[in-house]
């Protein structure tokens, strides 16, 4: 494929999966993401990458460098410059955050999908 075309917002309604690579190019990649009640994606730093995130359903806790932290919900948009430390956490003891998010440059192999956290946590220790 040259590209993504496609209905972004209600393929990440849809997506239930923890993580769902949608398009990956040379300089950045497209990944759909389901958060469970109460979970989170777990403290990370990308020293080479900024990423942004829009959140199409529910409401979502971005925490920065371990202190700042935002509440935002559907139709919000979160731009995450490299090196920042950064979690993001389901902010609903019963709801999905349902989210999309462009990693520049990518970061998971290409059609990558997990389906849990546990999953994706297992396939970044290989």
């Amino acid at each position: 494929m040259t590209g993504y075309v496609g209905p972004i917002e209600r393929t990440t309604e849809k997506n239930h999966h923890f993580r769902n690579v949608l398009f990956t190019g040379q300089y950045l990649q497209l990944v759909v993401m389901c958060l469970q009640p109460e979970e989170e994606i777990g403290n990370e730093v990308h020293p080479d990458v900024d990423q942004f995130f829009r959140i199409e359903r529910g409401k979502a806790k971005f925490i920065f460098n371990g202190e700042e932290e935002h509440l935002v919900g559907a139709g919000d948009a979160v731009v995450v410059p490299a090196g920042t430390h950064h979690n993001v956490i389901n902010a609903s003891a019963t709801k999905h955050v349902r989210l999309y998010t462009i990693y520049s440059p990518p970061q998971h192999a290409a059609g990558t999908v997990h389906k849990t956290k546990a999953e994706a946590e297992a396939d970044e220790h290989h």
